[in-house]
């Protein structure tokens, strides 16, 4: 049982450093948003390549997290990642 248990953890660290990592990557793709970057900077396109597909579908799916040139659609993702981690970790717990 305790070789069970260390799998587990171990897959539960590595679920949280992905969604840590991928949080970091939201943040840095929605500052970049604000200053009008170039599209064809290598760093830009693996940020939008990165979270562009996910956040599609969010304002597809929500229509509202985009009001009157304001994207919601990051913190919406965010809190989602958040609880997701939250329920995975206390599921494991």
């Amino acid at each position: 049982m305790p070789v069970m248990n260390a799998f587990m953890e171990s897959v539960l660290f590595v679920f949280n450093s992905i969604v840590s990592i991928y949080s970091f990557i939201i943040i840095a793709a929605a500052l970049i948003s604000w200053v009008s970057p170039d599209p064809y900077n290598p760093i830009v396109r693996l940020l939008r390549n990165l979270t562009e597909p996910v956040l599609w579908r969010i304002r597809k799916l929500l229509p509202f997290t985009y009001k009157s040139g304001m994207d919601f659609s990051p913190v919406v993702l965010l809190i989602g990642l958040h609880t997701l981690r939250i329920f995975i970790n206390k599921l494991f717990y």
